[in-house]
This record gives structure tokens, sequence and C-alpha cells, in this order.
């Protein structure tokens, strides 16, 4: 296969949607899964009962490649990916597809795609979306009998225009991401649906992103948006525990990273008061890596919780960032496991 050179501005990238040249796709019928197919069309034909429309039979992931320094191409935790679909069409009652059949898809996808791989040192990436969705008809809220597997790639650059930079958060009260036993703990579109409305609200304050406390009580941290929150205080790494969270497969490997770096580790209730205390805080997970948290408003309550004072990331979150792009890149040594080189 000849590939051309792509004649792109790597390092100004958006983060959005490019057409590259190939995705792939596979089907669950009759009880089982498909051979892949390879596809050039961005395009896919659904009849108008699919599931995916009425009920919300839908689930994706996230997870990127990057090219190293070697010039090898690495995929960031594969399998965490599958295992957290699979954890979502338990959920959401998909067939379950095999962690074998995800790891073939998303390497060949990479490899057809090869030059869209964003250089060494450009800043940006090449983003994974695997997608699945209930294409069989139905009209009752009964599961599909049929579902689509797909993956394509797009490169992309920092999900945040200023990149590793402290951001402002605004807490919203009035709208919740999730129930405490929802589908926050999976990754379906739903959520992100119901995230929209706060999202622009934020945006509209002037703020990066909005901060959910728990929808039971507002009481406690939930989420930043669509990523997980972390603190730092103490030598202490703190993030919520809770039933309506995305499991963040990035957020997992900060906590690995900061206990190797000699830091405690604590998953629990988060008060909003304990914003006070913390010496650094941040927003993770695939798209932004780390998102330093400048400072969070509760403008119902009239506070701000002010955490970069000097407006700048703090050392803990820019060391466990440079360690966790280190081993994506190939920079520092894979200790883990979480990466697989495209061959």
């Amino acid at each position: 296969m000849i590939m051309k050179e792509l004649n792109l501005d790597w390092s100004n990238l958006s983060f959005g949607y490019m057409k590259a040249d190939y995705n792939v796709r596979c089907y669950y019928r009759n009880g089982e899964w498909s051979e892949v197919e390879v596809s050039d069309s961005e395009h896919i034909t659904l009849h108008m009962a699919a599931t995916c429309l009425h009920y919300g039979q839908e689930a994706f992931e996230g997870l990127k490649a990057f090219r190293g320094k070697d010039g090898k191409v690495r995929i960031f935790r594969l399998e965490a990916n599958a295992e957290r679909l699979q954890s979502t069409c338990d959920g959401i009652m998909m067939p379950q597809l095999p962690t074998e059949k995800f790891r073939e898809m998303v390497t060949k996808v990479v490899k057809m795609n090869e030059r869209f791989v964003p250089p060494y040192e450009s800043g940006a990436s090449l983003y994974i979306r695997p997608l699945l969705i209930g294409t069989g008809a139905q009209v009752g809220v009964h599961p599909a009998d049929e579902y689509l597997f797909m993956v394509f790639v797009m490169p992309v650059g920092p999900y945040f225009k200023g990149g590793f930079a402290a951001n402002p958060y605004v807490v919203i009260r009035q709208y919740d991401r999730s129930a405490p036993l929802g589908t926050g703990i999976y990754k379906v579109g739903g959520n992100y649906a119901a995230s929209m409305k706060a999202n622009k609200l934020a945006h509209d304050l002037g703020y990066s992103c909005e901060f959910y406390l728990d929808a039971k009580e507002k009481k406690y941290i939930d989420e930043c948006g669509a990523a997980n929150f972390f603190g730092i205080k103490d030598n202490t790494y703190v993030t919520p525990k809770s039933t309506s969270i995305l499991p963040s497969i990035t957020n997992k490997s900060l906590m690995q990273l900061a206990e190797d770096m000699g830091m405690k580790v604590e998953r629990r209730q988060i008060p909003i008061e304990e914003l006070d205390t913390f010496e650094e805080a941040g927003a993770c997970g695939t798209a932004a890596v780390i998102s330093p948290i400048e400072r969070i408003d509760d403008l119902e309550m009239k506070r701000s919780y002010v955490i970069a004072k000097d407006g700048k990331p703090g050392p803990i979150c820019r060391k466990l960032y440079d360690t966790l792009r280190g081993i994506q890149y190939g920079d520092i040594e894979d200790r883990y496991g979480w990466v697989t080189i495209v061959e």
C-alpha cells in the first residue's frame, strides 16, 4: 500500500473530525460477530427503527495512537478500552465484543491510516473512535438482534486550545449529567447529550468547562464535564468514588503513576468544601490527558475555590502529565504493558 505524505499543519490541528483513508467494520448477526470489513466510506445505512436511534443502544470509546521519536506508532491502553466497552455492553444489553476482535480492528485501522499519525513532538495525536450501535429494527423497548461495530480515526490537536494550562471551571447545580444508579458509569452517548446544556452555559459564562456535584445531595464532587476530577494534597492523590462517574482509563493510569511516585491514593467522597484544601487539582481524560484547574467558582453559593494561586499548573500535575505522555510516546519505559506497538 503506497501512502502519500499529508500536507497538514500538524502543530495547529484542532480537536475535531477529519476524514482519514479507511475505517473498519464488523456485524453481529445470528448470535455471532462477522469477519472484519474495510471501508473508505464515511456513511452507514440504518433502518429507521434501529434501536440506536430510538432506545439509545449505542456505546463508544476513545483512545489514541502516538508516533515516537523512533518512528514507531504506539496505541495507549487498548485492552482497558476493550474491557470498558464490554462493561457498557452489559449495562445496556448489547453483545460483548471480544477483546481479540477489538484489538484486531483497532490495530488494523491505525496501520491502514498510518500517514495520519502526527509526527513526534507536534503536540498532536491520532484519535481512535470505536463505535457500537444497535442496528436491528425494534419498536418495543427491547434489545436489537443485530449490531454494527466500527472504528474510525482522525488526527487531532489538544482538546483545550491552551494545551497544558490551568483553566477555570464553574459549578453547575441546575443540571445533572447522570443519576447515581443510572448510566453514568457507561460510555454512552446519552450521558454526553445530557451534559450539552450545562457545558454551553459554562462556556457562555466564560469558563472552560462545567463542574458537577452529586445528583442526590449536591454535596460531593462528581465530575468535571466529561472528565474525572482529582486533587492533590499532603502527598495524596484524591479522586471521587461515585456510582455515576465514568471510570476514566486516564485516571486509573494516573493513580498507578502517583502510587509509584510515592504518593498515597484515595478514592472516596469529596465534599465540595474540601476544594479549599487542595494544593493542585485537575480534570483528566483521553482527550486532554490532564487539564489543570486554576479555580472552581460556585456562583450560586457565591464562593470561589482558587487552587492554582499563581494561575499555573502545579509540579505534581506537571510530573504526572510528563510521565504519562512519556510512556505514550515511548520516551519512558512502559513498565505496565499499557502500550501496543503497531507492527
